[in-house]
């Protein structure tokens, strides 16, 4: 990438805050699994789980996952809208309401473990989601690593053929690492200190929000 794409990049769209996104993306994934039995990000599996235990007749853990998939799309819409409403300024906006709902699951985890964290997570991931659709151009995900690993793979693919430049598939790739890094720091931190696990995340939202408002010589790779 040349330093006249850097220079004209929107912040929102660099690497550093594309990697950030994906560990959070994976730690949260992994938390809500842990602590709550759903995926907070992948509406795929909730929606399976949905039908595999509703085609058997068992309604109790079927509704489980209901919550999570009406959660999420309620966060879809919102972004959605905040998109249309704050135009340039819908990431940084988003990411501080991201920190202010991952603090608020903290502290009300305790007390509303299933309507905090179920419901909050993927609101949460919704709105990341939905805010942050590409990194240098590419449209990537940060919460889910199918469609990432779909375009590393064939992006490496076109390079060996002659057809394209290995950056495209390397940060493809890296995002793909970096989201299973997540989730495993996500599971570790889970299991160990479960009242202060969200406090990682939190941290990493922080820093992709102060490159959101960083100068833009500052925020460029």
């Amino acid at each position: 990438m040349d330093i006249a794409t850097a220079s004209s990049m929107r912040r929102d769209e660099t690497v550093p805050i594309a990697l950030l996104l994906a560990f959070a993306g994976g730690y949260l994934d992994a938390y809500a699994w842990i602590i709550h039995g759903v995926m907070a990000n992948a509406q795929t599996a909730n929606l399976v789980l949905l039908w595999v235990y509703g085609s058997i007749g068992n309604w109790s853990e079927a509704l489980h996952f209901v919550p999570s998939i009406l959660a999420f799309a309620v966060g879809i819409v919102v972004a959605a809208w905040l998109r249309r409403a704050t135009g340039d300024r819908a990431s940084a906006i988003s990411t501080l309401i991201e920190i202010v709902l991952l603090i608020a699951i903290g502290i009300l985890h305790n007390r509303l473990p299933d309507l905090a964290g179920t419901l909050g997570i993927s609101f949460v991931a919704a709105m990341q989601s939905a805010v942050f659709t590409r990194v240098e151009g590419e449209v990537y995900s940060s919460v889910m690593i199918t469609g990432n690993l779909r375009q590393a793979i064939e992006g490496v693919f076109a390079a060996a053929s002659g057809h394209g430049s290995l950056r495209p598939p390397g940060i493809f790739a890296t995002l793909c690492f970096a989201f299973g890094l997540g989730a495993a720091v996500g599971a570790f931190a889970t299991k160990q200190i479960p009242n202060l696990a969200l406090v990682i995340p939190v941290i990493a939202l922080l820093i992709v929000l102060l490159r959101c408002e960083a100068p833009r010589d500052e925020a460029s790779p």
